[in-house]
């Protein structure tokens, strides 16, 4: 089932539409007598409908990733980012990215123990300057 027939689908619990409504919508718009006949433009032209008599779309959620699993010896180290991060209320992205910009590293737990002791000065340089607290 494509993605768009699923969001039809799912507006249809949504608005609580039965059986005998539902199929009318998809008469009256496009023209069909299932959802499996549609082609992409009239899946648009469903969903406009079913915006119009009140369907609201959620958007997609955020995922955040994981946090690193890093080697033993510098697992203490991703541990002090990892308690920066919260502090700063920031994503791992964040860490990542400062990883990448300082080392060329794409992420945080590619980095070797000086390149981690490195970020974790960056981020006491952050908190401090953001009167966060550091320890």
């Amino acid at each position: 089932m494509s993605a768009g027939k699923q969001k039809i689908q799912i507006a249809r619990r949504q608005l609580g539409l039965d059986d005998d409504a539902y199929y009318a919508i998809l008469a009256r718009v496009a023209g069909v007598k299932s959802s499996k006949d549609l082609t992409p433009s009239q899946i648009s032209r469903v969903l406009i409908e079913l915006e119009r008599l009140g369907f609201k779309p959620k958007p997609a959620k955020k995922t955040s990733r994981a946090a690193p699993k890093p080697a033993p010896d510098r697992s203490a180290q991703v541990s002090k980012i990892e308690a920066f991060l919260a502090e700063a209320n920031r994503p791992w992205s964040y860490a990542d990215a400062m990883a990448l910009r300082m080392f060329k590293v794409e992420r945080v737990e590619w980095c070797d123990a000086d390149q981690l002791r490195r970020l974790i000065a960056a981020l006491t340089y952050d908190a401090k300057r953001h009167e966060r607290p550091t320890k």
